[in-house]
């Protein structure tokens, strides 16, 4: 095709003149560790020829010979021996010449040929001196494989926005085309050259090949396991069962399909990330089981269990040095911090960073239900006791068993009916979503409860901890429901330390869930399906597109990792929660009662009961708990994103019509729900996408999810959770009972019985590994407000409206900073003396408890 075009090129050369190009990109040889073999590749195709080629491709006028599409200049190649010495980046800034006459006039992409043999980044090309314009960016950030490996042409379009209708004619076909190639064929295995984004179900999470009990089920495309869908990868299908898709090796891990512009960039720590991941499965794990196992498998006293960040663990000098010989050297610096023989040396988390038994108060404990790692769950306690909606005849009587008895002492006065009135009890309700798995989970390793825990709103505005009811499935049956247990706070003898288990097992339920249902769910795996589809039916020249594309950096990458190393049969989430085997399965239990309008964090607040509508108060709504920071700082997030993307869109959208008869909006809201999001196509709560409203809220509730929801629940699992006692993540025996050999251990030693109920050594040094790193921000890390680029559109009203969004988020962060530092607002900083940070908007790099990435981009 080239040559073609060489050959027809033709124009009057006195209406030609010199338009100069400034191409920025990374070479492979500076990405791939030096990788000098692909530089040298490269020095010889340019000598003998065969370099890089870019031709502008123009917006006012049509070639017939071409389709119609744009008429094209004639190609310039890239002096590659002539780059500026890279940056600290690793970036190289290249001059372009094009021969421009007046047929081509603006020119609105570029075609690119890359004749080496390695790929390489494309991260920009910027034309000065074109006629009637000032500067033309073009915004690549795209990888630009062989020419050999493509179909179709490379085409890269300017930083200009245009609706489908709105498109020049010269464009249309390349918009077109460019999504063709983006959708692919669904067909076959893709490689890392394919730019491909398709769905799948969750069928590679177990390995059938290996046995039962490597096989899980296929979460996705039934009614019994739905599920969101995730990117398609077209390994091959399973040799026992065709269903399931074959399983990469652990050594592969990092070379899991997803579409090359969806890799970690090099700036991120992706090897840092990946490596250690994969070093806690291969390495570690069965290098710490081998330890404890030969040594007794508990922490014995907390003393112990702060060793881990005080002194590190004691290891045979062989451990060591086979450790070392399996690790990389960065790695073992950034993870394993050795100290001469010791190994596993933990950063202190915050949650004892100043107090180190604070944690162990009921204030602490109920504080962290509205400003810690899973502030979603607590709820207005609206009827009393509380009831079950579990199906009677399958499950019995599950009504709870705390009475009025068991709480009206500590309600200042109240009766129950005049507090559940005044709105001040609420409720963490673990109850009804555990106990359908919690026979299957406790005959695993893991024994604990379905639990409800009551608590009263206190006039200082803190909670009070009233009660808490552990529950069991009957023994006889489920039909026979539930046999349940309330404790009561104590504060001497042996009822305070079964008060202090039965808040542990209250916490084990709330980890696990959050972890898997909160986090991973709720964000990570509901938000691929809206990558997938923006990027197949959105071209990069929709607004919609750059509006949301900044919000799904790097997500697919870390669900790609993570369905390799995290969620897999046997992966570190099954070894670390308490859900153990059937952690997934459960994740899709839940996914049954996701509903998208719900997760704008309005509704939610309204749904579970922690606001009501008030015109009256700011944004219309009034919290129960009026210092509840993850709802007041999240309410001034949400309503900033909101008013920034009500600002975009009303740009680009003048009226209704707009909206409906926008060709790639509506295939790409269809999809969504369709496809994306297949198993709850017929629910009735989707949007209709016929209105700027619905356009607008479903863009918040996307950029919400992705940006602020993520951060509230990811960040501060190290800061909150990594001091396993203050938030275990399993349980290994139930509650003792009078008369019994773990009652008498419960009276002698309160400490070490509690210490050998909860997470076990091994299993804290597996987690603690992995939520350090999931607790981090990368170097590179992009920040809600910011993006990678400023030339990222030519629209100055957009660019108005987004500078105005910064300027709002600077004002919500320093409120924050003075929210903090106000003594009347106690949630804010409790007993262990933790400032809530985790929707502060910016942060520095590492484990800092704050700041809002644009994306789940861990």
């Amino acid at each position: 095709m080239l040559h073609n075009i060489l050959n027809a090129f033709t124009g009057d050369k006195s209406n030609r003149h010199q338009v100069e190009g400034t191409v920025v990109l990374m070479k492979k040889s500076v990405l791939d560790f030096n990788d000098f073999t692909a530089s040298m590749l490269d020095g010889l195709h340019e000598f003998v020829g065969k370099g890089v080629s870019l031709q502008l491709v123009s917006t006012v006028n049509t070639d017939s010979e071409n389709g119609l599409k744009g008429k094209l200049g004639k190609p310039a190649n890239l002096d590659w021996s002539t780059a500026s010495k890279p940056l600290s980046t690793g970036e190289s800034t290249f001059k372009v010449s094009f021969d421009w006459d007046e047929e081509i006039g603006t020119p609105g992409a570029f075609l690119i040929w890359n004749n080496h043999d390695n790929e390489f980044y494309l991260k920009s090309l910027t034309l000065k001196g074109v006629p009637g314009q000032d500067v033309i960016h073009f915004v690549c950030n795209s990888w630009v494989y062989p020419a050999k490996n493509y179909v179709k042409d490379r085409i890269f379009f300017s930083n200009k926005t245009y609706l489908p209708s709105e498109t020049p004619t010269t464009l249309l076909k390349y918009r077109e085309e460019e999504l063709e190639t983006l959708r692919g064929d669904g067909k076959g295995q893709l490689e890392k050259w394919d730019r491909v984004y398709d769905y799948a179900c969750y069928n590679d999470l177990g390995n059938p090949d290996k046995g039962l009990e490597h096989s899980r089920p296929i979460l996705g495309g039934s009614a019994e396991y739905p599920y969101p869908r995730r990117g398609r990868t077209g390994r091959e299908p399973a040799k026992s069962d065709p269903n399931y898709e074959t399983r990469l090796d652990l050594e592969m891990s990092l070379k899991i399909y997803v579409p090359r512009d969806e890799k970690f960039g090099h700036l991120k720590m992706s090897d840092f990330l990946a490596y250690a991941l994969k070093s806690i499965v291969q390495v570690l794990k069965p290098e710490l089981e081998s330890l404890f196992d030969s040594t007794p498998n508990e922490f014995d006293s907390f003393e112990d269990v702060l060793k881990l960040y005080e002194s590190g663990i004691d290891v045979p000098e062989g451990l060591l040095k086979d450790v070392r010989e399996n690790i990389h050297g960065e790695i073992l610096k950034e993870i394993l911090r050795t100290d001469g023989e010791k190994l596993l040396k933990f950063p202190l988390p915050q949650v004892i960073a100043v107090d180190k038994s604070a944690w162990r108060t009921d204030e602490e404990f109920a504080r962290e239900m509205l400003a810690g790692v899973n502030p979603v769950m607590i709820c207005s306690l609206q009827e009393f006791p509380p009831k079950s909606k579990l199906d009677h005849k399958v499950y019995g009587d599950q009504s709870s068993k705390i009475t009025k008895e068991h709480i009206e002492i500590n309600l200042d006065g109240l009766t129950v009916d005049e507090a559940i009135r005044a709105k001040k009890l609420f409720i963490l309700d673990h109850h009804d979503t555990l106990m359908p798995y919690l026979r299957r989970i406790n005959y695993t390793s893991t024994k604990t409860y379905a639990s409800r825990t009551i608590l009263f709103l206190q006039k200082n505005g803190t909670l009070k901890l009233l009660a808490i009811e552990l529950s069991l499935p009957h023994s006889v049956g489920d039909q026979y429901g539930a046999v349940s247990k309330v404790y009561l706070p104590a504060e001497k003898g042996v009822e305070k330390s079964i008060w202090q288990l039965a808040k542990a097992y209250v916490a084990v339920v709330d980890s696990g869930y959050h972890q898997l249902i909160s986090h991973w769910l709720h964000t990570h795996a509901v938000v691929e399906p809206f990558i997938i589809a923006s990027n197949r039916r959105l071209s990069v020249l929709h607004p919609i597109h750059k509006l949301l594309h900044p919000h799904f950096r790097d997500t697919m990458n870390i669900n790609g990792l993570a369905r390799q190393i995290l969620i897999n049969a046997g992966g570190a989430l099954e070894s670390t929660v308490f859900p153990s085997k059937y952690s997934m399965e459960f994740s899709s239990f839940l996914y049954k009662d996701w509903s998208f309008p719900e997760q704008a964090l309005p509704e939610d607040l309204l749904k579970r009961g922690m606001a009501v509508k008030d015109s009256t108060s700011p944004y219309g709504l009034r919290l129960l708990i009026e210092d509840y920071p993850y709802a007041v700082d999240g309410l001034e997030i949400w309503f900033a994103i909101k008013t920034w993307v009500k600002d975009y869109c009303s740009i680009y959208y003048k009226d209704e019509d707009s909206i409906k008869k926008d060709s790639e909006l509506q295939s790409w809201w269809k999809e969504i729900r369709e496809e994306g999001h297949g198993d709850k196509k017929d629910e009735p709560w989707w949007p209709k996408m016929h209105t700027l409203e619905e356009l607008i809220e479903t863009c918040t509730i996307i950029i919400w999810i992705a940006s602020a929801l993520h951060a509230a629940v990811n960040f501060g699992q190290y800061p909150y959770g990594g001091y396993p006692p203050s938030r275990p993540s399993m349980s290994r025996r139930l509650m003792p009972e009078k008369g019994t050999q773990e009652y008498n251990e419960l009276l002698e030693n309160p400490d070490k019985a509690f210490l050998k109920t909860i997470t076990s050594q091994f299993q804290a040094v597996l987690g603690l590994s992995l939520v350090e790193i999931l607790s981090r921000h990368a170097s590179d890390e992009v920040y809600l407000g910011q993006r990678d680029t400023p030339d990222w559109t030519s629209d100055i009203k957009a660019l108005e409206a987004f500078e105005k969004f910064g300027n709002k988020l600077v004002e919500i962060e320093k409120r924050i900073g003075i929210m903090n530092n106000d003594e009347k607002l106690k949630n804010r900083f409790g007993p262990v003396k933790m400032s809530y940070t985790l929707l502060k908007p910016t942060s520095e790099g590492g484990l800092t408890g704050m700041g809002i990435p644009n994306s789940i981009s861990i």
